[in-house]
């Protein structure tokens, strides 16, 4: 507990004097320090640190502490590269994820040793794939915070969409009421992940993954929000790290692979703030849903809400030969609770390539939120698990492939309406390119289609680069 304590008391210190995640950004993300590194880093004088009244930040569990109170000095492990760090830091770090994060962001981005069981030779494109499909995965459609939760109506309005807000109601009255989540301006958490590719599944056998623990991805990852519609969120699994956020206005990722680029199409929350960690964003997503039904979960009676992207949405997020076909969303809400407990998604992609047949791609994820606990009186999910489907089909018959991944999650601490935390914190990164891509990349194609899109990628950043130069030599000549 003391560690924890300690932890964030000096995160919160570090956000307030301007060590933001921002500051990441400012330089080339393949030589800048991680916002979670600069967070976590320590003065050398571990003993100065003493705990201050911090009536504002709601905490989750027992993180908060007592007012007048020395807290203890972090317990911090030996140095394992030995000596400073570059400029003459110091580089230790204290509580139990400062030394993961040290000993993984010292590395050079590569995947672990472990295998997946089906390919020892493709060990890091298993790891690109766990991370480019369960890392910063977006929600279907576009909402926004400064749009207010509709009232509940029932004249004139269809048994399906009335049904609907009412489960959207009581939702929002057991996760801690909607007064209460207006009143979050801003939120922070953090957690471990745990992934593992399971299975691999072919027209003619099936192989899974016989290593067990040994073909199981560690890593942790940190979630900042703040109104209206930014976030920011970093994970680093296997010595590999992606970062994602969103100023509001256009969303942006980077990975190894692929660098720093927008993402396609409207700006969309994130999927991981909606596994239990922001229920007024959740209720704002299943708006404009509709119940078809009712499941048990785990033993658990829920009704289910569905919602659809709409066509100009899946229109915007298709990019050259890859189109989104559709996108569909299940809320699973207890009946018993009036909580959150289940959610899967599933888009289907169609890939047509020059001279070849067209390849579908289906994707589907299915998170199981678990462990609900109250954080200032508002109700977060700290842990859960998520299962991905991935199936390819349609070039021959009795062709296709599936591949399914597993994510477990927990949650370490979350905070709300955290004193210092700015717009400069979601500003995107300086090397950012004008050209956006589709999460259609992450998907394992063959190199033709890979070849296509990322030359339709450029394509376009070129003519966006000939047309502002053009637009700024008229405004010369003007």
């Amino acid at each position: 507990m003391e560690k924890k304590q300690g932890f964030f008391s000096a995160l919160k210190e570090e956000v307030v004097r301007g060590l933001s995640p921002s500051r990441s950004r400012s330089k080339s993300p393949a030589r800048s320090a991680s916002p979670i590194s600069g967070l976590l880093r320590r003065k050398k004088n571990p003993y100065a640190l003493t705990a201050n009244p911090e009536p504002l930040v709601g905490r989750s569990g027992s993180l908060r502490p007592v007012v007048g109170e020395t807290l203890t000095p972090l317990m911090e492990g030996p140095d394992p590269d030995g000596g400073e760090g570059v400029g003459g830091e110091s580089r230790r770090m204290g509580s139990g994820i400062g030394q993961w994060m040290k000993g993984q962001l010292s590395r050079t981005p590569s995947v672990s040793n472990s295998s997946l069981g089906y390919n020892s030779n493709n060990k890091r494109s298993d790891l690109r794939l766990l991370l480019g499909v369960m890392g910063a995965p977006l929600s279907p459609v576009h909402v926004t915070s400064l749009d207010p939760l509709p009232h509940l109506s029932i004249k004139d309005t269809p048994i399906e969409t009335s049904s609907a807000q009412y489960i959207l109601q009581q939702y929002i009255a057991a996760s801690g009421g909607q007064k209460l989540q207006n009143s979050i301006k801003n939120a922070y958490a953090m957690g471990k992940v745990r992934m593992v590719a399971s299975e691999f599944e072919t027209a003619t056998k099936v192989v899974k993954n016989r290593n067990g623990s040994k073909g199981t991805e560690l890593g942790n990852f940190v979630l900042w929000q703040m109104n209206p519609d930014m976030w920011y969120v970093e994970l680093a699994v296997g010595g590999s790290k992606v970062r994602a956020g969103c100023n509001g206005k256009l969303v942006w990722r980077h990975t190894p692979w692929l660098g720093a680029h927008t993402a396609k199409g409207p700006v969309r929350p994130l999927r991981r703030a909606l596994q239990g960690l922001d229920p007024r964003t959740t209720a704002s997503i299943f708006v404009d849903a509709r119940c078809i039904g009712e499941k048990k979960i785990n033993g658990e009676d829920c009704f289910i809400l569905k919602l659809c992207a709409d066509p100009h949405t899946l229109k915007a997020r298709s990019e050259g030969p890859a189109e989104i076909i559709r996108h569909v969303l299940f809320g699973y809400f207890s009946q018993k609770t009036g909580l959150l407990v289940h959610m899967e998604d599933s888009h289907l992609t169609r890939i047509q390539s020059n001279g070849g047949d067209a390849v579908y791609w289906e994707t589907t994820i299915n998170s199981f939120l678990d462990d609900y606990r109250p954080v200032e009186g508002i109700l977060i999910a700290h842990s859960g698990r998520s299962v991905v489907t991935l199936f390819r089909f349609g070039e021959v018959a009795m062709s296709h492939t599936k591949t399914k991944m597993e994510e477990a999650w927990t949650i370490e601490e979350v905070a709300f309406n955290v004193q210092g935390l700015s717009v400069d914190c979601f500003i995107p990164p300086a090397d950012l390119r004008s050209g956006s891509i589709s999460e259609t990349c992450e998907l394992p194609q063959d190199e033709r289609v890979k070849s296509a899109i990322v030359l339709a990628a450029a394509y376009r950043a070129k003519v966006a680069a000939l047309e502002k130069s053009h637009e700024s030599f008229t405004e010369n000549i003007l």
